[in-house]
């Protein structure tokens, strides 16, 4: 799409949502998702009339989601299939628990049409960063937990390189790997634990203390008692610019911590994480590395976070990450492509 089209759709981007809120609306996602499929067939199971139905689906082939063939001059013979598939996109972007939906709780229409001033410094987004009392930790730990689906997925899918390898100790000198009945791991960073709830009752032979803010410790500690696994799910307190990481970890995460964060803070923190980690142990850095499609999703924090000036927010590639990584000494380091990318190494 060049710069005419892709503006000419920006412009009408209420028409193109309402497009495909109707799509998931009539049932058409699912079937695009399985197709080819024809357009009398699509016209029949949504009971919808098949020219105006023909101009909807050049709306959803406008927008980049639907690929058409025309094997005749039959209009009813014109076959449709999604790009990509459909469903869970859509469900993520419009469906009643999506995370743009809960980003769009933030105060950005204080901002909207005013972006020059917020550029020149003559006005600023109204967003607490850090958080800097209750109601602030609770209102962006929840947001921030409104997007963990796809980085919990991230962890599963990844499978021995993540959290069975998080169970065993590697010896960085002789690579010989040794099975531990519990493996203590640090989630940086890691809100109010729902990324650690989901992983600690698949992996038994974990535990994880959250390290974070002490505004978050009620957060964790509830999540922890409401979930059955207060000997498991801790907390720490701390500050973890100002403070070292606590130390004698098994595996250590950052999960979309780093980014937040100017290159040599981010830096000084793998650097805390080396010296936290136990010989052989794991870090994993789990991040929306800079990529089109990244920068695309975060549009709505690009956007917002002009005017905060303490947040960097400042996505990377993910070259950036492994380089920092073996400057450090960290071995083994891998990167594990997904719905979230992990970048792991281990701790000389």
């Amino acid at each position: 799409m060049n710069a005419r089209s892709l503006l000419s759709v920006l412009f009408h981007a209420d028409k193109a949502l309402d497009l495909v809120r109707t799509a998931r609306e009539i049932g058409l996602i699912a079937r695009l998702d399985v197709g080819p499929v024809t357009l009398g067939e699509l016209a029949e199971a949504t009971g919808t009339r098949p020219l105006r139905l023909f101009k909807f689906l050049d709306g959803l082939e406008s927008i980049g989601l639907v690929v058409r063939e025309q094997p005749t001059d039959d209009l009813l013979a014109a076959r449709y299939v999604s790009r990509d598939p459909l469903a869970e996109a859509v469900e993520a972007v419009l469906g009643e628990r999506s995370v743009e939906r809960d980003r769009d709780k933030y105060p950005w229409r204080e901002i909207h049409g005013r972006l020059g001033d917020v550029l020149r410094g003559h006005l600023d987004a109204r967003f607490a960063w850090p958080p800097r009392d209750d109601e602030d930790v609770r209102a962006f730990e929840a947001s921030m937990a409104a997007g963990c689906a796809p980085i919990i997925e991230a962890f599963r899918k990844a499978g021995d390189a993540v959290l069975d390898a998080a169970c065993r100790r590697c010896d960085p000198d002789t690579g010989s790997v040794e099975s531990v009945t519990r493996r203590r791991w640090l989630d940086v960073g890691g809100g109010d634990g729902t990324v650690a709830e989901a992983l600690l009752r698949e992996r038994r032979s974990l535990s994880c203390d959250v390290f974070n803010l002490p505004l978050a410790a009620p957060l964790v500690v509830a999540r922890a008692r409401n979930a059955g696994l207060e000997s498991r799910l801790g907390f720490i307190g701390g500050d973890f610019l100002s403070e070292p990481l606590p130390a004698g970890y098994d595996v250590l995460s950052f999960i979309r911590v780093l980014h937040d964060w100017p290159p040599d803070i981010a830096r000084s923190l793998l650097c805390k994480a080396k010296q936290a980690l136990a010989p052989g142990g794991r870090i994993i850095v789990c991040e929306e590395f800079r990529t089109a499609d990244r920068l695309a999703v975060q549009l709505f924090w690009t956007y917002f976070l002009i005017g905060v000036d303490a947040c960097v927010s400042r996505l990377r590639e993910v070259e950036w990450y492994t380089e920092a990584l073996a400057a450090l000494g960290f071995t083994d380091i891998r990167v594990i492509h997904g719905a979230f990318d992990l970048v792991t190494a281990v701790a000389a």
